[in-house]
């Protein structure tokens, strides 16, 4: 029983420890990055569909929307 306390406080401080580390991702660069990845399924799947000019218009949209996740 001694043994089950001992790995549930670890637990818990080693979950703390891991939340306190992911709170770094701010919301505006979270939402540059959710436009990038939704540019870059559209231009997959818009290049299977042999739509080539607006493929790369939404490649151009994608990598304009990179520029401010730096």
């Amino acid at each position: 029983m001694f043994a089950c306390k001992r790995i549930i406080r670890a637990g818990v401080n080693v979950g703390s420890a891991i939340s306190r580390q992911n709170s770094g991702v701010s919301l505006e660069r979270a939402s540059w990055l959710t436009v990038v990845v939704i540019c870059a399924v559209a231009v997959v799947l818009l290049a299977l569909a042999d739509y080539t000019g607006y493929s790369i218009v939404v490649g151009a949209v994608g990598l304009a929307a990179a520029v401010n996740l730096t």
